[in-house]
């Protein structure tokens, strides 16, 4: 079944703090279950969103390698 995703945030070209920032920011302004997804090229944020995630309650559905260094993370907030 394909994950409904209520909001993308696109943060390629940026690096580290900012993807973080904005994700934290843009998963302020969802609701309890609704499902955010990151796109990013920076290579920190394969470890940073997972410990972000761990440390929030929010949960990570998935992380994967996309073409041109692009990585992609879906997450439901908690």
């Amino acid at each position: 079944m394909e994950t409904k995703i209520d909001q993308t945030l696109d943060c390629k070209g940026l690096s580290c703090p900012m993807p973080m920032l904005k994700l934290a920011k843009a998963a302020k302004g969802l609701s309890s279950g609704q499902v955010i997804e990151m796109l990013g090229t920076d290579p920190g944020s394969k470890s940073d969103v997972p410990k972000w995630c761990d440390k929030t309650g929010n949960v990570l559905l998935s992380k994967e390698d996309m073409d041109g260094g692009v990585f992609r993370f879906v997450i439901q907030k908690k």
